[in-house]
């Protein structure tokens, strides 16, 4: 039996590494073999059937203060996976982006002679590329997810595979013929953790005063990914609302994200996974991002915009597909009109339209192609050492 990890930390590297884990499987049974996968994810990856030693569930934290505040936890986490692989030796360890947590452990990995394969590679274009020699070293096989990775990787001599983006497939999967999208409908997708809301909820709601009074007819609603998002996204609007009656009713959906993304007109975001999704489902938005201001500071030292832009539709494209809004920019006097650009018949609904369309046949490779998981995993099997015979 062949025993795989699966290295996931944050809720999209669960949502990749669950698909990854199912494929896997299937193909250790066209071999004429078993798989077990284990190592740390999330409720997606339990729902795969993945024996975690660690749930990832709440571990998504963003900037450098905030990691700083949980960093007891993640050595509390690291030491028992540690301890674990050890006792376990699995065939191989594949690490699914979250990767300064992810490169520590890789290198406990590579010293226990594992072989270390990355699923979704670090934004080293964002980072600076200082962290390229050190991923070749450390990876026996780069498996990306991005059109252009493989040119950032070229230098280094990392075997690096472009398998096409995971999120295609899942978009298109749950994609429902029957859904017709409102012109009139506005989705605010806050983010699904507790800082990103806090810090971007507020302007959004202002966003939203501003434009029912501009528009009266449009309405709105708030997408959360569970119950505990959701009552705060709640506790945030009732406070906004006591002083801004004029707020119009907005509900706050659970679990029902990619059914706005098909559904609602257009959308206001956090910068994130869920700006991809959002692209390949042909939902036009703008977005908007804030972190604490000792973590801007820190950033403004060591990260370097690529191609201009913190949002992936436009880095994927190397275009403004959608409008960004950073910090200080994240106003209702800058996004108001940001949105009536947007909106069904305004002057940049067509250029986005058309846009989005181009980022759907990138991250497709502009052919009709396996799915990425499938890719991924027959590029994990080949990777794999040989199984010893028996008797050696």
């Amino acid at each position: 039996m062949r025993k795989i990890w699966i290295m996931a930390g944050e809720a999209s590297g669960d949502i990749y590494g669950a698909a990854l884990a199912e494929d896997l499987v299937k193909r250790a049974a066209a071999a004429g073999e078993v798989v077990e996968i284990g190592g740390m994810g999330g409720p997606a990856m339990a729902k795969a059937r993945v024996k975690r030693t660690v749930d990832s569930t709440e571990l998504g934290v963003v900037g450098f203060v905030e990691i700083f505040k949980h960093i007891f936890t993640f050595i509390g986490i690291f030491r028992k996976l540690v301890k674990t692989v050890k006792s376990e030796r699995p065939d191989a360890v594949i690490l699914i982006d979250y990767p300064t947590f992810n490169m520590m452990f890789g290198k406990v990995v590579k010293k226990l002679g594992i072989p270390v394969i990355w699923y979704v590679s670090p934004h080293v274009w964002v980072w600076g590329k200082r962290r390229i020699p050190k991923l070749a070293k450390l990876c026996k096989k780069m498996l990306v997810i991005f059109p252009f990775e493989p040119e950032v990787y070229a230098s280094s001599n990392l075997d690096t595979e472009f398998v096409g983006h995971p999120l295609l497939d899942m978009v298109d999967a749950r994609r429902d013929p029957s859904i017709v999208r409102d012109d009139k409908l506005v989705a605010l997708l806050p983010g699904s953790r507790a800082m990103e809301i806090e810090r971007l909820l507020k302007p959004m709601l202002a966003t939203t005063l501003e434009l029912h009074k501009k528009h009266p007819d449009l309405k709105f609603v708030i997408t959360t990914p569970r119950e505990k998002v959701a009552r705060l996204c709640s506790a945030i609007m009732a406070k906004f609302r006591s002083k801004n009656p004029g707020l119009p009713e907005i509900p706050v959906e659970i679990g029902r994200t990619a059914y706005y993304q098909q559904a609602a007109g257009t959308g206001l975001a956090a910068s994130g996974t869920v700006t991809v999704e959002s692209a390949i489902a042909g939902l036009p938005l703008v977005v908007i991002y804030k972190v604490s201001w000792i973590s801007l500071m820190l950033a403004a030292l060591l990260v370097k915009l690529f191609r201009n832009s913190f949002v992936m539709p436009n880095i994927i494209a190397n275009k403004k597909v959608y409008e960004e809004f950073l910090q200080h920019q994240v106003t209702a006097r800058n996004l108001v009109p940001a949105m009536e650009r947007i909106l069904p018949g305004a002057v940049e609904r067509q250029r986005v339209t058309e846009d989005m369309l181009l980022v759907r046949d990138l991250l497709g490779d502009g052919e009709k192609r396996q799915k990425a998981s499938a890719r991924a995993a027959e590029a994990v099997w080949q990777a794999l050492p040989p199984v010893p015979e028996q008797g050696k």
